[in-house]
């Protein structure tokens, strides 16, 4: 086990079972969040709960960030301030977050400027893969830096990806989610489909999973339908989030992106609706415009407004930002 002293800033959906591997892997590790509460599964695990950021950047020399956008990061490292050197001088920051390539640029010159270390470390898997230690990372940033963080994220990942410099791994997560959202999407369609020809789910699901198109994602979005359950695993708004990230990287790279304009605007309908903390397969519901379920009819309740009837998460919305995956 490394001695590298590590810090966590942010445990929300994603960045608290993050931080319970890394403390059940026997980490020294101290952590940070806004609500105090959401961290006890992580101090259970073995960590230690600072009361401010600067306390865990005082004393770790490697802090991962997980907070739920780019203006929370610019608040907590008191970016643009003269605290913001203080905090991060000989400190490596390891942003796990999904935001745009050129804030990321941004954030690793101006921590280099002042004397850190910088490593861009986005992560591919919802929360249940966080809570499994599958993630699959994505690391960008000095070859040294980049070599000292990697070992650190073992415990989170089931594979780790060097992609080159800063923005690149960010950039190789677009890529990556653009499969995933026009999959997810996709797989609605089909489901509206069936349901319009009178087809039984359950036939309709047989058959996709004893062919080449089955993924561990589709087996989990039919699963959720086929119930009526609409628990998010990514939400609707965190999916949203990244379709316009992705929108603006291909833009960025002139590259057309017809699919993702389309998932784009199905997504803004659904979050018009009234679904954005719904799961991802929610998205069926904007296909009508209505917010009416419009699969194939299943075992549980029709929902005859825009909330989804069936089940919810209980527990609190993560405050960092979504992975993205099933």
């Amino acid at each position: 086990m490394s001695t590298t002293r590590l810090g966590f800033l942010g445990l929300g959906g994603m960045g608290r079972p993050m931080a319970v591997r890394l403390a059940r892997a026997g980490h020294d590790l101290v952590v940070w969040n806004r609500t105090a509460a959401r961290a006890e599964a992580v101090v259970a695990a073995g960590a230690r709960l600072a009361a401010t950021p600067a306390e865990v950047l005082a004393d770790a020399e490697v802090v991962l960030v997980m907070l739920a956008d780019e203006a929370a990061v610019d608040a907590v490292l008191e970016r643009g301030t003269p605290v913001f050197a203080h905090l991060v001088t000989g400190r490596t920051i390891v942003h796990t977050g999904t935001v745009s390539a050129s804030w990321s640029q941004g954030l690793e010159a101006d921590v280099r400027a002042a004397g850190g270390r910088y490593v861009e470390a986005p992560v591919s898997g919802s929360r249940t893969p966080a809570e499994e230690g599958a993630l699959v990372g994505m690391l960008a940033g000095d070859p040294d830096d980049v070599a000292r963080v990697r070992p650190l994220l073992a415990p989170l990942c089931a594979r780790i990806v060097e992609c080159g410099p800063v923005p690149s791994a960010l950039r190789m997560k677009f890529a990556v989610n653009t499969v995933l959202i026009t999959l997810v999407t996709g797989l609605a369609e089909a489901w509206r489909l069936a349901a319009a020809h009178g087809l039984d789910p359950r036939l309709f699901i047989e058959v996709l999973d004893a062919g080449p198109m089955a993924s561990p994602v589709s087996r989990v979005k039919l699963g959720k339908l086929l119930v009526g359950d609409f628990a998010a695993q990514a939400a609707i708004d965190d999916v949203l989030k990244n379709c316009r990230l992705v929108r603006g990287s291909a833009r960025e790279a002139g590259s057309p992106a017809p699919l993702m304009d389309a998932c784009l605007q199905l997504f803004t309908t659904a979050a018009d609706l009234g679904l954005g903390g719904e799961d991802m397969i929610a998205v069926l519901h904007a296909l009508d415009g209505r917010g009416e379920v419009t699969g194939p009819r299943s075992t549980g309740p029709r929902s005859t407004g825009p909330r989804s009837t069936g089940p919810r998460s209980t527990g609190p919305r993560s405050t960092g930002p979504s992975a993205t995956g099933p």
